[in-house]
């Protein structure tokens, strides 16, 4: 390992501990925000009055995070470096009436978020997390970790064409069980409202989702492989943490504030108020400028000079299915972080943002790969074009190579969290 990677193997170890405590964004972002404080992070809250002493703090909201360290000797106009990532993954959501069943089964009506493997969810035991919102305004963070629900798949007697092409259907076919008998009106919330040591009457909204309860894990003949749930992107999320709280540690004085972005909903879109379509970010960046005294020009100096890394999974080359990667760009497994690059700007990486990139990975001293998406095959986006476009700050799109993205279980290379821990670090503390 290089001298200047301070992370290694026992960063995956975290990150395996990090997935299967946070199997939701609320879940993610108290996590993350615990780990920071124990960094010397201070939460603020949008309500009060900022000040701008030097120091780390943060903002939550739902299932975003903000998080920024201003070091001593910080001007108004210091620039920023971000790191952004997002908290949320696909996965079946809770509806607003979710007590259901049929033929003498009970049942939980839900929704598909994002862009869901369906068949990934099928005959896997699931549990259920999220959080309550109690008549008072607070919330509760629930994370019921056993097997509770599952999606039962129909026998191949009943089907004999199922390996020949499965069909799901949305409304029918995804619906979970969760026991026998007739199902009753309030149900699931007076279940939940007892697991957390609430009186039923007290939860009046909830923000509920399926999680698989099948642990995180090393995979592999050498173990050289991590499988486990919503890597997309909590790997980033605590590839930015982890960074973050390095940089606050060391005790140093970076020529530029960081930041780490952790938004949600960037799986349907980012259009909301924790979102990356949203104004949280630019609020806080401007609080934050303003706290130090600083005004619009200041403000626009600032940002002039900002960079953003937008650090989200990519894939790596599927040996059943090479043909449906681009010929020349095959990212693997333990071959370092990923430059995504789409000329379209569905990633938002130019000449620029490779250099800056480059730069950041030689100064860690790990590898790194490029990735690009055959021309016949539809490229995804990340929060990264948004980041850039509605702040107009520089943006690089980066991140992990990994295979079955969206599955309710992914695979990545054991190795390669922490390369990107040791990139990210590098370069929030340029």
């Amino acid at each position: 390992m290089s001298d200047a990677m301070p992370f290694d193997r026992g960063h995956t170890d975290g990150l395996l501990s990090f997935l299967a405590a946070s199997p939701s964004p609320y879940h993610a972002v108290a996590n993350a925000a615990a780990r920071l404080a124990e960094a010397g992070f201070q939460q603020v809250h949008e309500t009060d009055a900022w000040d701008g002493t030097p120091g780390g703090k943060y903002v939550l909201r739902g299932g975003a995070l903000i998080a920024w360290y201003v070091p001593e000797g910080a001007t108004p106009a210091t620039p920023f470096r971000i790191v952004g990532a997002h908290t949320d993954s696909p996965n079946l959501r809770v509806k607003p009436v979710p007590d259901t069943g049929a033929q003498g089964w009970r049942q939980i009506a839900v929704e598909i978020y994002g862009g869901t493997l369906l068949n990934t969810w099928l005959d896997r035991d699931l549990g259920l997390s999220g959080r309550l919102t109690l008549r008072d305004g607070s919330t509760r963070l629930v994370h019921i970790d056993r097997p509770l629900l599952r999606v039962p798949q129909l026998a191949i007697h009943l089907d004999r064409q199922v390996n020949d092409g499965l069909k799901l259907e949305r409304q029918r076919h995804m619906t979970p069980i969760w026991g026998l008998g007739r199902p009753g009106e309030g149900d699931l919330v007076r279940f939940l409202a007892e697991e957390s040591g609430l009186d039923a009457d007290a939860v009046a909204g909830w923000d509920l989702m399926a999680h698989s309860v099948e642990p995180p894990a090393y995979l592999g003949r050498d173990r050289e492989l991590v499988a486990g749930p919503r890597m997309d992107n909590l790997l980033s999320v605590h590839a930015g943490v982890t960074a973050l709280a390095a940089v606050a540690e060391a005790g140093t004085a970076p020529a530029a504030i960081p930041v780490l972005a952790a938004f949600d909903h960037e799986e349907n879109g980012s259009q909301s108020d924790t979102g990356a379509q949203g104004p949280l970010l630019g609020t806080v960046l401007e609080r934050s400028v303003a706290a130090r005294g600083g005004t619009f020009e200041d403000r626009a100096r600032a940002l002039a000079g900002t960079v953003c890394f937008s650090s989200d999974t990519g894939h790596a080359v599927h040996p059943n299915y090479p043909e449906r990667h681009e010929p020349g760009h095959h990212p693997m497994p333990n071959g370092g972080p990923i430059l995504k690059v789409n000329v379209n700007q569905r990633y938002a990486t130019d000449g620029s943002g490779r250099a800056l990139f480059a730069a950041a990975c030689e100064r860690a001293g790990v590898p790194w790969q490029s990735f690009v998406s055959h021309n016949d095959m539809p490229c995804g986006t990340t929060i990264g074009p948004l980041t850039a476009a509605r702040h107009g700050i520089t943006t690089v799109d980066i991140g992990v190579a990994i295979l079955s993205m969206h599955s309710a279980r992914e695979l990545c290379g054991a190795d390669d969290p922490f390369l990107l821990a040791n990139c990210l670090t590098a370069f929030l503390g340029e």
